[in-house]
């Protein structure tokens, strides 16, 4: 018995070496995982620091009369932690999996392969830009407003599809015989294929009118999948007033939603969230569609920490929703401007909430 237990203590002993050992290369071992986690919340209807530290209003408006607001209409945002040059380690995947506020998603659903992190931060800044562009559109739409859209091709990405038959300076006027009322409208039309191909009608040089077949590609856009041509765009919009909006460091078009209800709350008498703090997330294209962003999950946590108490979700991403909601925050479901702003009327008036649209389980 006596001479059993130095050789037990020493097995022991060698197991917990092994184990240290494997700790060690788990924690240095590249992982083909990033964990999104809840990034900043920015109040559309407050401030932020520039890129000098100044506090600049995120939605500034000149050439027509605002009013005082109140409350709070919070984006919400993910961040990304990891990247191709350095993934997460296997323990700080552990770490992310036990925590219900953080997802752990495939590397090249967030850096795809063969794409640099500055050419995607480049990227989701274009996007950001032209998110901010329709908002703009979709508010003074629904604000009676008659806006004009031009939408032009600022470059394509080499071996796309759209290399070599798309050149920068075209302007698209048609999407398969349909005319093209914004940049939002045309990636509609594009994931609508499904992959098939699509005519696109293009004035190039100011007098040449052509018809161009393109076939998207499948690839994935802060998780989601999306139909691309591989077209950076722009568009050009005939605005009664200026409208400039200010966030810098945040990339992609899911703030679109909010920041058209903040222009909107700006440009109307009274405070169109009674006083209460609201947060949501949702593309928007000119028209007033709301469609799906990538990482609700995180931004759910984030909107509760910032200490919202009312979620406005797109309809698309309920099936993301359901199950997911931590306590505290209550979310309804929206996919269009004019229903996210009969959802937070019915909040500013102490109405029953119950009653405005829920994620279920069956909503796609």
């Amino acid at each position: 018995m006596t001479r059993t237990r130095p050789a037990r203590i020493g097995l022991g002993v060698w197991a917990l070496i092994v184990a240290l050992v494997a700790l060690v290369v788990l924690t240095f071992l590249p992982t083909p995982y990033v964990i999104q986690r809840p990034g900043p919340v920015y109040d559309t209807l407050g401030s932020a620091a520039s890129t000098d530290g100044e506090q600049v209003p995120l939605i500034a408006i000149d050439g027509a009369d605002t009013y005082e607001t109140g409350g709070s209409l919070n984006l919400t945002t993910v961040q990304v932690v990891g990247n191709r040059e350095r993934t997460p380690s296997w323990f700080e995947l552990a770490l992310a999996w036990m925590d219900s506020s953080r997802a752990v998603v495939p590397l090249d659903s967030v850096f795809p392969e063969g794409v640099t992190t500055e050419e995607r931060d480049e990227r989701n800044a274009d996007l950001m830009v032209d998110s901010q562009h329709e908002a703009t559109a979709a508010a003074l739409h629904e604000l009676g407003y008659d806006t004009g859209a031009e939408v032009t091709v600022v470059s394509t990405i080499d071996d796309s599809p759209a290399d070599g038959l798309l050149e920068e300076g075209d302007i698209v006027e048609k999407v398969d015989g349909v005319d093209v009322t914004s940049a939002a409208a045309l990636r509609a039309a594009i994931q609508d294929s499904e992959g098939g191909a699509v005519e696109l009608t293009v004035l190039r040089g100011g007098d040449q009118q052509l018809g161009i077949d393109v076939a998207p590609e499948l690839e994935q856009v802060n998780g989601v999948d999306t139909w691309l041509v591989g077209i950076t765009l722009s568009t050009e919009y005939d605005f009664p007033f200026d409208v400039h909006i200010q966030l810098d460091n945040v990339g992609g078009p899911s703030a679109g939603m909010m920041f058209a209800l903040g222009i909107v709350d700006e440009l109307t008498p009274g405070e169109l969230t009674g006083g209460n703090d609201i947060a949501g997330t949702g593309t928007i294209d000119a028209t007033g569609a709301v469609g799906p962003i990538g990482g609700i999950r995180q931004k759910l946590y984030g909107a509760r920490d910032a200490g919202a108490n009312y979620f406005l979700a797109p309809a698309s991403n309920c099936d993301e929703v359901v199950g997911h909601v931590p306590d505290g925050l209550t979310v309804i479901s929206t996919a269009t401007l004019e229903e996210s702003i009969d959802a937070i009327e019915v909040i500013a008036d102490g109405g029953d909430v119950g009653d405005l649209p829920k994620c279920t389980a069956d909503v796609s």
